[in-house]
């Protein structure tokens, strides 16, 4: 979720910190250690995307809102560097929207996978 950081460094050409944010994202996944239990909201979205990617088939409302995201994230990011502040702004809270929905409807279908399984 470091699009909101990513789309502040390109619009005020601060290219250290934009290095930062993606050296970021690229370790943020070996910083932490494997959670000790599974109670945290984060943590069920990441075993809900890692369950997604291996039993996702069909075309869904899931897939939809992931790939509508792909267009508006990517004009956040040529907004920004156009320094076209509103567009950049609108473009990213609608990416971050749509993120939002995906993971809580991705989370929602993973619980519910689940509890067949119980």
């Amino acid at each position: 979720m470091t699009l909101p950081l990513l789309i502040y460094a390109i619009i005020g050409r601060r290219w250290k910190l934009l290095l930062a944010v993606i050296v970021f994202t690229i370790i943020n996944p070996l910083l932490f250690p494997v959670p000790d239990n599974t109670d945290a909201w984060m943590t069920k979205v990441v075993l809900a995307e890692r369950y997604w990617r291996s039993h996702e088939t069909d075309i869904g409302l899931l897939n939809i809102l992931n790939l509508a995201n792909v267009p508006i994230t990517l004009y956040a990011i040529y907004a920004a560097y156009r320094r076209n502040i509103g567009g950049a702004t609108v473009a990213t809270s609608l990416s971050m929207t749509l993120k939002f929905a995906f993971v809580a409807a991705l989370v929602r279908r993973f619980e519910d996978d689940l509890s067949e399984f119980d």
